[in-house]
């Protein structure tokens, strides 16, 4: 059985999460900003799915399908966000995603956590290429790929139904070359 790492950059710790992180994530998931921005977020978020969720990211590690960092402050230990790599290990590529507390929006703590796991894939997981999408009604992630080095690939017109509307979504991606 294999042990996650845990990750550094100057402001942030990037560590496995624990069931002590469950009332940090549904304060911040259950914010429907933060559920309107993202994928696999629902809402509204009900009690007992923050545990589930910490609980399986054990089990997704294990299989190699899922790596998910809990973003906290070096200063202060404050639970910020998650950093998760969807993996797919048999191409050498990965998805990743993630989201920050709206409390701590516009620190740069977004671009800082993905970029070191970036750097982790690349180096560590030998992956050859990282992707993330982002909701074309958020800019905001698009610049964090931007900051990252991505390289946009593809607007896909109305490919996902969020909330019986459908959205449009935008594709970036990097190679391990151009990282």
């Amino acid at each position: 059985m294999k042990n996650q790492p845990t990750l550094q950059t100057d402001r942030l710790i990037l560590r496995p999460f624990t069931l002590v992180d469950a009332e940090d994530v549904h304060r911040y998931v259950s914010d429907k900003a933060i559920a309107a921005t993202t994928l696999r977020i629902p809402h509204p978020y009900e009690k007992g799915m923050a545990e589930a969720w910490i609980n399986s990211r054990h089990e997704s590690f294990q299989n190699n399908t899922e790596i998910s960092f809990a973003i906290e402050r070096k200063s202060d230990q404050q639970f910020l966000g998650t950093f998760s790599l969807l993996l797919e290990l048999e191409h050498q590529r990965a998805a990743f995603g993630y989201y920050i507390g709206k409390p701590f929006w516009n620190n740069g703590y977004a671009t800082e956590a993905a970029c070191r796991g970036l750097q982790y894939g690349f180096e560590e997981l030998n992956l050859n290429r990282i992707y993330a999408v982002h909701f074309k009604h958020n800019p905001a992630s698009g610049r964090v790929m931007q900051k990252l080095g991505m390289k946009h690939e593809a607007s896909l017109r109305q490919s996902i139904l969020k909330w019986s509307e459908f959205v449009d979504e935008e594709v970036y991606g990097i190679l391990k070359n151009e990282f």
